[in-house]
């Protein structure tokens, strides 16, 4: 999952100001389940509307309440640079506060929704659905480019995705920066998203006690296996000091929601264990927070007759 907000904040636009967020992406990564949360939190969404007529509908267009435009390849008069010269004219004009919102995915995730679904891509006539995938995202690269706030839906799920539109675009007044606490395995890769990323392989690892392996860093034995430590307590201290030092300079630069990651081998042990210890001294400090385990959440969706969580070598 990735989500990166240069955009301007709730505090920062002037009263006068039409909130525009424009919503596109490639078919199937999930823009209609964006338009339908920021439909949730307050926007008045207007979806696949001719680009043509959206300088139509906007001028003179002075509201409380924020607008939110689907854009989508089917439209005919749909292309890059029309779309870029939409934003370059809303991002000019003073009466508008202008964000673009990508709801990006990997393409071989895309196949595999199509696959699952039997849906016919919009540009299938480009050729198989691969390759009609590759259009249609090169179509896109110089608007993704261009993009405030970006939301990578490869290893999201519906519900997931919602809840991140409402964390990076929140409508209300009042709305402030949310953090997203982080646990992942190296081995299957690092999110997409992670704004600020720490490395805690280095500390003992329960994998290698039998009596801690089949438990994960939620469970009090492991917690305090892994904080026992001694490298633990100045480690801890010394990223949660600099995430606290950096926070405010994040509000001040516009930002609406900063991932925080920490990585093991396993992603099953250590990084749980600081991952849910961050979170705590995080939300004790007066932020809002939320926590994501995700090979928790990859194990607990597997099969039951799969084989149990952290009996791979190497785990943890």
């Amino acid at each position: 999952m990735r989500s990166d907000t240069t955009s301007i904040s709730l505090h920062d636009r002037t009263p006068r100001q039409q909130r525009v967020v424009l919503v596109t992406g490639p078919s199937g990564a999930g823009r209609s389940t964006a338009i339908r949360a920021l439909e949730d939190l307050g926007f008045e969404v207007i979806d696949n509307l001719p680009l043509s007529l959206v300088p139509r509908l906007l001028d003179g267009l002075t509201r409380p309440t924020p607008v939110a435009l689907g854009l989508d390849v089917r439209n005919r008069d749909f292309s890059a640079s029309n779309v870029i010269d939409l934003i370059d004219r809303l991002t000019r004009d003073p009466a508008y506060a202008c964000e673009v919102l990508f709801i990006d995915c990997a393409p071989e995730r895309l196949a595999q929704r199509y696959n699952e679904t039997r849906r016919r891509h919009p540009l299938s006539e480009e050729g198989t659905p691969p390759d009609a995938i590759r259009v249609e995202r090169d179509l896109l690269g110089p608007i993704r480019s261009r993009a405030d706030v970006l939301i990578d839906t490869t290893e999201l799920s519906p519900h997931d995705l919602r809840a991140e539109v409402g964390r990076v675009l929140d409508a209300r007044e009042g709305a402030e920066l949310t953090l997203s606490v982080h646990s992942f395995s190296y081995k299957r890769g690092v999110p997409r998203g992670i704004d600020m990323m720490f490395d805690c392989r280095f500390l003992a690892n329960p994998h290698w006690v039998d009596g801690l392996r089949p438990f994960d860093g939620r469970d009090p034995q492991v917690r305090d296996f892994v904080m026992s430590d001694p490298r633990y307590a100045e480690y801890f201290q010394r990223v949660r000091d600099l995430i606290l030092f950096a926070l405010p300079a994040q509000v001040e630069e516009g930002k609406s929601h900063l991932a925080i990651g920490f990585g093991c081998t396993g992603g099953q042990h250590r990084s749980v264990t600081i991952a849910e210890n961050m979170a705590d001294a995080l939300a004790q400090a007066g932020w809002q927070v939320s926590k994501r385990h995700r090979e928790l959440e990859r194990r607990d969706a597997a099969p039951v007759l799969s084989a149990p969580a952290g009996c791979d070598k190497g785990a943890a």
